[in-house]
């Protein structure tokens, strides 16, 4: 199956069944493929070849580059279905999510190509008479970009196709978990360039292997920017080193999401938000609602109704329509465990959490989401575990529940589920919400492309995707003319 789907994405066999890094499923933890892992030298060449590129590539009207983003888009609908089940293959994710992230590409495809022909700066008034100045952007460098298995193929989506049509090269370095939906894209974004035509060489590249080449990404001096997508243990190693060489960062990192549920919610529209949310992807989303902070009069009922809808939800092989998938491997299992056992000696009262499908499914890691009632925000629910388990907590007054829904060190998503308008715009304002992302009605995944993808404190601060996520791919340029035949001073200085 695996060759099949690769073979129609124009992926070379021998790139995937040669190699020294064993690719499984989660699935059911089989072996489907061998890749080649890159070395320390082949990273520094691979630099240099994106050097090469760059210098081509940023004299290319933005209109142009925005051309080559649209045939992506294209070949990417072409293949649609094939890089979906992929994904669905390699990363475990339902059928309908694979579909949904290719989708995504797609969608931010069509976003980049119009975003060629905007790539806007500023007219400003000069305090000189006979000046004139603006504000121009410029193609920045070399693009790094590592992703994590979670979404392998989306992010790199985001960051490529903005990359691109902004005039610069991109090397990948994908999870070495999800190293085929890699090679797949690569191969799709030739069959692009081929269509393309005018091109240089190397404007997307991959790397693939463990710590050592993502660290020799990281530390070069000739990649511009490094957009990372992970753990916040991985970005308090990125940051750094990149901040030490004076190099710019992008960083997407941990999430733990809550929803304030009032007492005039809509319940039915509430509960199908925190399924989604709470459930969706086996719990392994950045943006996954991980906290419930319910008001005192509904926790009984609202518990009682998320028990039932849990029940009703599907688990097993996500190719056969069911709603839950695996876990990525047993490593995350143990997390959920661990994280599960600090919950119940907090006096957490814990359901579901428990591995399915064991005998069926020895070498992989099916389980049942898992409700976690407390008393209070204990520290186990304000640690991000990247698995399904919802911890559900009362509130009685709604500054109550916004200073729980803050009291993390994560903000990346968040949403209130109410109908009054004083609660929604509190949330949305200056003292709400401390999230890059603030939802009302809706949950806390499932984010558009045309806004800025992102969070604060602990997530990072990094922006992707849409709005004016574009300018960290750009240099800002300020340029004064003088058209006049005098040599005035800013701020009235005269030397005489």
């Amino acid at each position: 199956m695996i060759e099949q789907f690769m073979s129609a994405m124009g992926v070379d066999k021998t790139l995937f069944d040669n190699g020294d890094l064993k690719v499984t499923t989660p699935i059911d933890g089989s072996q489907i493929g061998t890749v080649k892992m890159d070395g320390i030298a082949d990273v520094q060449s691979k630099i240099n070849n994106a050097k090469t590129a760059f210098q081509a590539w940023r004299v290319v009207p933005a209109p142009k580059r925005g051309e080559l983003i649209r045939l992506l888009g294209e070949v990417l609908r072409e293949h649609k279905e094939d890089l979906g089940a992929l994904v669905s293959i390699e990363a475990g994710k339902i059928k309908e999510e694979g579909l949904g992230e290719v989708q995504e590409m797609i969608d931010i495809c069509d976003f980049a190509v119009g975003l060629s022909r905007q790539l806007y700066g500023l007219t400003i008034a000069s305090e000189r008479a006979g000046h004139h100045m603006r504000e121009t952007w410029h193609p920045l460098g070399v693009i790094g970009v590592i992703s994590a298995f979670n979404f392998p193929v989306a992010v790199w989506s985001w960051n490529t196709a903005l990359a691109i049509v902004c005039g610069n090269p991109v090397i990948w370095k994908p999870s070495e978990k999800t190293p085929l939906v890699a090679l797949a894209c690569q191969a799709l974004f030739e069959k692009a360039l081929a269509k393309f035509g005018d091109a240089p060489e190397h404007l997307s590249q991959l790397i693939i292997g463990h710590v050592d080449v993502g660290n020799a990404l990281v530390e070069s001096e000739d990649v511009a920017l490094i957009s990372a997508t992970g753990s916040t243990r991985m970005g308090r190693e990125v940051a750094p080193k990149v901040a030490a060489r004076f190099g710019k960062c992008l960083l997407e990192l941990g999430g733990n999401n809550a929803m304030i549920l009032a007492p005039s919610a809509d319940l039915n529209l509430a509960l199908r938000g925190i399924l989604f949310s709470a459930v969706g992807t086996a719990g392994q989303r950045c943006t996954t609602l991980r906290r419930l902070i319910v008001h005192d009069s509904l926790k009984d009922e609202v518990v009682r109704k998320i028990k039932s809808a849990y029940e009703t939800v599907t688990i097993g092989d996500p190719l056969k329509g069911n709603l839950v998938g695996p876990l990525i491997d047993k490593d995350s299992f143990e997390s959920m465990q661990s994280a599960l056992e600090r919950a119940k000696s907090a006096g957490g009262k814990v359901t579901g959490g428990e591995r399915v499908l064991a005998d069926e499914h020895s070498d992989a890691y099916y389980v049942k989401p898992a409700i976690v009632e407390l008393d209070s925000q204990l520290d186990v629910a304000k640690t991000e575990t990247f698995a399904p388990i919802l911890y559900v907590m009362s509130y009685h007054d709604f500054d109550e529940a916004l200073a729980m829904q803050n009291d993390v060190p994560q903000g990346l998503s968040s949403c209130v589920f109410t109908n009054d308008i004083r609660e929604a715009e509190l949330f949305l304002s200056a003292r709400g919400s401390d999230c890059g992302i603030a939802n009302v009605n809706i949950g806390t995944s499932g984010a558009e492309i045309g806004g800025a993808f992102g969070g604060e404190k602990e997530t990072g601060g990094g922006r992707e995707s849409g709005s004016d996520a574009w300018k960290n791919y750009m240099r800002r340029q300020t340029n004064t003319v003088n058209y006049s035949t005098e040599l005035p001073l800013a701020q009235g200085i005269n030397f005489g």
